[in-house]
């Protein structure tokens, strides 16, 4: 007897549940036990944290586990950041607005992730396409790569919060301006999603481009919500604490998306869509033309 896709699907996010609760309790294990800094500690919980999702990405052979840890992270970061000691002199308004909005950036961007991934079947094309270049490299690609180096991206764009939230400096206008960006950004990202996912769902020809909408206007409005999401919370940093390491996280964050993530899209889309060279004239990469 075949097992109905629904238990399927249910089975698997079990497992992944399974492996965030385990690196959460890793990651609360090494903090407490590793001697160091508050922000030495806090990296060497996320390394082990990590690793644990790592061991479960290898065991069911499917590096999608990793994907939800870019948006759970924040909001266990934030939530902890607040609660260090060294928080206690910080703006209490502060502290909640960038807690609230990492939650809603990460509660928004783990179930997006969640309803379109079907089970233990489904891979992110990136790690298949990896895995078959990599070869018997795929292990080391897999762990630094998939792994380690996004889990180093959102720690250091996370630092601006950490900044920010122990700051006593009171709110001014990079808050109200940062608050509007981050939220923005939310909205934008959510907005562009749900475009992505009704198309998807209408089951579209094969090699047809989203042209409505937001896709109408950038060609991926998605990571334009992203990267402005971190610059967001730069902006926190820069009115309490603007010390360059509040700001390296959405500089490297952008850097990834623009060299790294977009062309890789732009290139399966040249592969896969007839008429995509003419729409990348047409549409900018990120951000809207006035005209």
């Amino acid at each position: 007897m075949t097992t109905p896709p629904q238990r399927t699907r249910a089975v698997a996010v079990a497992w992944v549940i399974a492996a965030y609760i385990t690196a959460l309790v890793a990651a609360y294990f090494t903090w407490t036990r590793v001697p160091g800094s508050v922000l030495e500690r806090t990296a060497a919980a996320d390394v082990v944290a990590t690793a644990v999702v790592f061991i479960y990405s290898r065991i069911f052979d499917n590096s999608s586990f990793y994907d939800p840890y870019w948006s759970v992270k924040p909001m266990v970061l934030t939530a902890h950041f607040w609660l260090l000691p060294e928080s206690d002199g910080g703006v209490f308004a502060r502290q909640l607005i960038i807690t609230l909005l990492a939650w809603a950036y990460g509660v928004r961007l783990t179930h997006n992730w969640l309803r379109g991934w079907t089970g233990l079947d489904h891979e992110d094309w990136r790690y298949v396409d990896l895995r078959r270049k990599s070869g018997k490299a795929f292990f080391v690609v897999d762990l630094l790569g998939i792994h380690m180096f996004p889990t180093v991206q959102v720690f250091l764009g996370c630092l601006a919060a950490y900044l920010a939230m122990r700051s006593p400096v009171p709110l001014g206008p990079l808050d109200a301006l940062g608050a509007v960006v981050t939220g923005g950004a939310i909205l934008l990202q959510g907005t562009a999603d749900n475009q992505l996912r009704a198309f998807v769902l209408s089951k579209p020809e094969p090699g047809t481009i989203l042209k409505t909408g937001l896709w109408a206007r950038s060609r991926h409005p998605n990571y334009l919500g992203e990267m402005m999401l971190w610059w967001g919370l730069a902006l926190f940093a820069l009115g309490t604490d603007p010390q360059w390491w509040g700001f390296v996280g959405a500089a490297t964050i952008t850097v990834m998306f623009v060299v790294v993530s977009v062309p890789m899209i732009d290139k399966r889309s040249l592969e896969r869509r007839p008429g995509y060279a003419e729409h990348m004239k047409r549409v900018p990469t990120f951000i809207p033309r006035p005209w």
